[in-house]
């Protein structure tokens, strides 16, 4: 699929580009016998709003940032290694079209395409890397994917209590771990999530009774007692629980500081090509 162009001088001034859009804000790109295979604009569902990332598609991993100016300059680069990778077609409604989730162990986020024949390039082309990159690692598919965030206009009220209305002065909360909206009463714990960050995170309530439950099990399954049973005191030294506030801005620090689209410039116009795949 892609070995005539590895090593190439086409290829190489290719990276060499997308580095440069990066700056010194993004780590280098280029190693022996990474190609790059393709690249272009998706709208990504943040947690405020849907916002336009550009995207690049590497053999064996894939990429994407901020657009501050478009095949210029780019900024909050994230990179996924493509054997973490699994796609989920989403269906098609009036309101949202050509739309797939991009699921990892560590972060999953849905985004969408120009058109339908764009989605199902993206689509074709990062399962085929996903399944040659699997091939060549020995690696099995992740089976493990995190959550992702239910954006905050989805909810006017707390998706677990369904008491507490969100406004200007009561805030909205993401559990970690199911994804779902929630306010500061029904989130005030925190467990260790091991796939997603070194510290404990913000979980929902109902989130962390399952999971301590299931915590005490394996510990009680470990130390032989016979009992998944266990001191309520020594639950909450392990499991941390808080009322004190966390950092629950991740989906926005990819692009607080960006350019916006400009205005003149309409996004995703119709017979416009918003993406490209090198052969």
């Amino acid at each position: 699929m892609v070995e005539h162009l590895a090593n190439t001088e086409i290829n190489s001034q290719r990276i060499a580009a997308v580095e440069s859009c990066f700056g010194a804000s993004g780590q280098p790109l280029a190693l022996p016998g990474r190609v790059l295979l393709g690249e272009g604009v998706l709208t990504k569902e943040c947690r405020k709003k849907a916002k336009p990332r550009i995207f690049f598609l590497f053999n064996d991993i894939l990429v994407y940032g901020s657009i501050v100016l478009n095949k210029r300059k780019y900024r909050s680069q994230r990179i996924i290694p493509l054997e973490e990778v699994t796609l989920e077609p989403l269906p098609e409604t009036l309101q949202a079209k050509n739309r797939w989730m991009i699921k990892t162990a560590k972060k999953s986020f849905v985004v969408s395409a120009a058109s339908t024949t764009e989605r199902q390039e993206w689509i074709s082309h990062i399962e085929e890397c996903v399944r040659q990159q699997l091939l060549a690692t020995g690696c099995q598919p992740t089976t493990e994917h995190a959550a992702p965030w239910i954006p905050d206009k989805a909810t006017d009220i707390c998706m677990r209590c369904t008491q507490t209305r969100f406004s200007a002065l009561t805030r909205r909360h993401h559990c970690r771990k199911c994804g779902f909206v929630v306010c500061a009463e029904c989130s005030r714990e925190r467990f260790l999530l091991p796939r997603l960050s070194s510290k404990p995170l913000r979980v929902c309530s109902l989130c962390y009774r399952d999971l301590a439950a299931q915590k005490r099990k394996e510990e009680a399954e470990e130390q032989g007692w016979g009992s998944p049973g266990q001191p309520a005191h020594l639950a909450g030294a392990i499991y941390g629980a808080s009322s004190g506030d966390d950092d629950d801005s991740d989906e926005d620090k990819e692009g607080s500081r960006d350019g916006d689209w400009p205005s003149h410039v309409k996004f995703y116009a119709s017979g416009v090509s918003w993406s490209a795949f090198h052969s």
